[in-house]
């Protein structure tokens, strides 16, 4: 998307439900979209009728339900994205796109999931998110049944290619920890965790420890998307879309026959999203940065240009990724603490941040953000945001 886009878009309101572990939500998944969809509208200002836009990422929910469900009497543009964690931006982007088009005027991403008391990974396929035949056909009869089974592949090349430690992935389990216990929504708040911790956890997926993994939960999230023009009248600060893109690897459904194992969807995505937004990786504030395990984590944020392929182990020591450090790492807990809303909730808590509503872990003064999103066998999406 090129720079005439950048800022002439924002997000207006956010909603989420609670997180459920446990019995789970004991609601059904038109419900747990429908509440969070609801507190999106209402915390914009708006009203259901309001909306004319849906993007759905990712959800069994299409969206002629959501529409019925919520009132929604003029739907001007909608569709399902899939792009498994990637999802949400890469709505987000599409929403940047009808909005800035005039095709729309307000639009609603709403995504979630029953993923604890329902799916959990063993049950992936029935949810949609296998990325294709090949891992039907080849990854799960070989035994590789689950996702941090599909993703060690890489994570275990990347390892032994750069000589990482385990302490390097478990300096962003444990910066995620942190942050959860200053998020009285996290599931994880109650929980600390040491480097002791993290290394004592037992290995599921070498070299996944148990704490390298993201939460299953019961939980939905959205945002309301508009003009930048109409959101500064409306009824919260508004946060910006300064710069947003998205890409896919070739193979989209395969790693092993890949030029360039460690060329993801954010290596082509990152470098236009930045050119759009006219900033640089060293300009923001804070990063959320998907982490549906440690290692995604940490390949994200040197393919995202905050330091060169291979330095990531040097780049997340000494608290440099932690509250108070040069780059706040997922604030609000992530996927590995917070809870796994596939990724919906790294753009709420990016707008929490910048609207200077996070609490006990605002990021002094911010005024720019840069979230990412993770999908199925590398696909990536990336937004800078800005405070308006």
């Amino acid at each position: 998307m090129d720079k005439s886009f950048s800022d002439k878009v924002a997000i207006a309101g956010i909603g989420q439900t609670a997180y459920y572990r446990g019995q789970g939500s004991g609601m059904t998944d038109i419900a747990l979209l429908s509440q969070a969809a609801r507190r999106a509208i209402a915390d914009a200002g708006l009203q259901p009728d309001d909306i004319d836009g849906i993007f759905s990422p990712v959800i069994r929910v299409g969206v002629r339900d959501l529409t019925s469900n919520l009132g929604i009497k003029h739907l001007e543009v909608g569709a399902k994205i899939e792009m498994g964690g990637a999802s949400p931006l890469a709505s987000l982007r599409m929403a940047t796109l009808a909005i800035a088009s005039g095709l729309a005027k307000s639009v609603l991403i709403v995504t979630g999931w029953n993923a604890y008391s329902q799916y959990r990974a063993r049950r992936s396929d029935e949810i949609g998110i296998l990325p294709g035949k090949i891992c039907i056909n080849h990854y799960i009869p070989s035994g590789a049944t689950a996702p941090m089974q599909w993703f060690a592949i890489a994570a275990r090349r990347y390892l032994h290619d750069f000589n990482v430690p385990a302490e390097a992935l478990g300096a962003i389990a444990l910066a995620a920890r942190k942050h959860a216990q200053l998020n009285p929504n996290a599931l994880m708040k109650d929980k600390p965790m040491t480097m002791s911790d993290y290394l004592a956890s037992p290995m599921v997926a070498e070299p996944y420890r148990m704490l390298d993994c993201c939460l299953d939960s019961d939980a939905a999230g959205a945002i309301v998307v508009t003009s930048a023009e109409r959101a500064r009248d409306m009824a919260r600060h508004p946060v910006l879309v300064s710069g947003i893109e998205d890409g896919h690897p070739y193979p989209a459904d395969d790693f092993y026959n890949r030029e360039d194992l460690h060329s993801i969807g954010l290596t082509r995505a990152a470098p236009r999203a930045f050119a759009m937004a006219g900033l640089k990786p060293a300009d923001m504030d804070f990063a959320h940065i998907y982490d549906c395990f440690t290692f995604e984590c940490l390949q994200q944020i040197e393919e995202a240009g905050f330091c060169k392929r291979g330095e990531g182990k040097d780049f997340v020591r000494n608290g440099r990724i932690e509250l108070g450090g040069e780059l706040p790492l997922n604030t609000h807990g992530g996927l590995l603490s917070e809870a796994h809303v596939l990724g919906i909730s790294h753009i709420t808590s990016a707008v929490e941040q910048l609207r200077r509503e996070a609490g006990p872990r605002q990021v002094k003064d911010a005024e720019l953000g840069v979230v990412t999103g993770f999908g199925d066998f590398a696909e990536g999406s990336i937004a800078i945001l800005k405070r308006a």
